[in-house]
């Protein structure tokens, strides 16, 4: 089933990162966590961000999505360029562009999936109330959308994540480990729902340390101590349904 968002912005997400650092503290206590990024990625591409703990992935997938700033470099996503705006303006560009999955879900324990959902559309003003059981039923919960985050499994609780993220009708997905607290069976479910919306014309951008998930991305950016040592291509993106770790 096709997952029904707003289509009411005209530019896909590109994204263009030209020497892009991230330096926390200042003095002997800092810290570079970036360290040069040159990165592009096409409209419609599934891109993985691999590399082990502490290697600065998240740190690059926050700047893409404005969640953090960069210290310095351009930042050019969905053809605006973010660097250098304020807080403000990220929060706008964040309810405009960019739909975020992480590892932990980060449900409201005290509301049921269709109102974990329906909380993002209140709080931004974008999209609407009566798109959400069509979200919950794409992400395959139409029989749980009234059930409260304990009463779901940890995939379920993975997939509201998703139909809170397409909420406000991203063009850009970006996922943070969305496997890893999950088994192979629902992780494979997540890396399907993943692929899907990707097919259906979502920019995907997500980070993991599991090797494994990077077989269904079109391309794999590795990262390692703050660098992209390399970026390849998957000349055949594995199905979802196959992926084993």
């Amino acid at each position: 089933m096709t997952v029904k968002t707003e289509t009411t912005k005209t530019t896909r997400a590109g994204l263009h990162l030209s020497g892009v650092t991230k330096v926390y503290g200042k003095g002997d206590a800092a810290v570079s966590a970036l360290r040069g990024i040159d990165l592009d990625i096409e409209p419609d591409e599934f891109v993985v961000v691999l590399g082990p703990s502490g290697s600065g992935k998240t740190t690059l997938v926050n700047i893409i999505g404005g969640i953090e700033a960069a210290t310095d470099g351009q930042v050019v996503v969905a053809g605006e360029e973010i660097s250098g705006r304020s807080p403000a303006d990220l929060s706008e560009f964040r309810r405009d562009h960019v739909g975020f999955v992480f590892q932990f879900f980060n449900l409201i324990p005290t509301l049921t999936a269709r109102e974990n959902v329906e909380v993002i559309i209140e709080l931004t003003g974008r999209g609407e109330m009566s798109a959400v059981p069509g979200l919950l039923d794409a992400v395959g919960l139409a029989d749980r959308m009234d059930h409260f985050p304990a009463q779901l499994s940890g995939g379920q609780q993975q997939r509201v994540a998703f139909a809170r993220a397409l909420a406000t009708g991203p063009d850009l997905l970006l996922a943070d480990e969305p496997t890893g607290a999950l088994d192979l069976a629902t992780g494979r479910q997540i890396l399907q729902l993943m692929q899907r919306l990707n097919r259906e014309g979502r920019t995907v951008v997500t980070v993991t340390h599991n090797a494994s998930v990077a077989q269904v991305a079109d391309r794999v950016v590795t990262v390692v101590d703050g660098r992209i040592e390399s970026v390849r291509r998957n000349a055949q993106p594995a199905d979802a349904a196959d992926v084993a770790w």
